[in-house]
């Protein structure tokens, strides 16, 4: 185990898998205590990409403990304010301070033309992936602030909040919407010493990506596609020769930030893209 965040708290929403599952253990190799939530059941009603477990949760929960670091669970939707900050205000209370904030909860759905998007899918995507961010930050900033130490905010924004796609317009504005709040953050909080900034990665290996509606949406011209199929449309994204990431290039991104070793960033879109940007 390394040290990188030795007597550090970090809390992670989305926690339960994929890029949230990987951030939680990828800080607990470098010695961080875990406060972890996620809302472990389906948020879209229209979203045919299935939702986390408590099981996926108390997966999460195990593998940090394997590591001999100590997590706080809770099965936790981020758009109810007051339940977020009630867990956020247990873990601290067990683990004793926050050091860290990585606002990683969200959905994907749809694949309509924003002009065909029904308003169920918009509200349900800004509601989670942009409000949710917000009210994340909110409930667990006043601990840090309270603690004196400064502290660093992760928000998960992606390559998608930085240019567009087609298909995807309403988390292409929530995902934009979050690097205006990255950066409103880094402002505001930058006299306490806490600092801000984005994660924004490309496509990634987990279910939110790896599924038969994603698939369907790169290869329309074949009727039944599978991962090989998507590969070959998805490198065409990147200049390197790949078509997606895995969420422990995305958590070592994350963990940088967190750590002192990025002590005066703040304020920064970090691509985790494969040269996505470039194209």
């Amino acid at each position: 185990m390394g040290g990188r965040l030795e007597g550090k708290v970090a809390f992670i929403t989305g926690a339960a898998r994929g890029q949230g599952r990987s951030h939680a253990v990828r800080l607990a190799e470098e010695g961080a205590d875990i406060i972890a939530v996620d809302v472990c059941k389906q948020i879209s009603s229209e979203s045919q990409i299935s939702s986390a477990s408590p099981e996926d949760l108390a997966e999460t929960a195990d593998l940090v403990k394997g590591l001999n670091r100590r997590i706080v669970t809770a099965e936790v939707d981020v758009r109810d304010y007051d339940v977020l900050k009630a867990a956020v205000d247990s873990g601290v209370e067990q683990l004793g301070r926050l050091d860290v904030i990585v606002a990683n909860a969200g959905i994907g759905n749809g694949g309509q033309t924003l002009d065909k998007t029904s308003e169920t899918d918009w509200d349900d995507m800004i509601a989670v992936n942009l409000s949710g961010v917000w009210k994340t930050v909110k409930a667990a900033v006043p601990h840090m602030l309270s603690g004196g130490n400064g502290g660093s905010i992760i928000l998960t924004s992606s390559v998608g909040g930085l240019k567009p796609y087609a298909h995807t317009g309403h988390y292409i504005a929530a995902k934009h919407g979050v690097i205006g709040l990255m950066r409103t953050f880094a402002v505001e909080l930058g006299q306490h010493s806490i600092r801000v900034n984005a994660v924004c990665p490309t496509n990634v290996n987990t279910p939110l990506f790896m599924n038969e509606g994603t698939m369907k949406l790169f290869r329309p011209d074949l009727e039944s596609p599978g991962p090989e199929d998507l590969a070959v449309a998805a490198q065409f994204m990147h200049v390197l020769p790949i078509g997606w990431v895995e969420p422990v290039d995305v958590s070592n991104a994350v963990l940088f930030l967190a750590s002192d070793e990025s002590r005066y960033i703040t304020g920064l879109p970090m691509t985790v893209d494969a040269g996505s940007m470039l194209k």
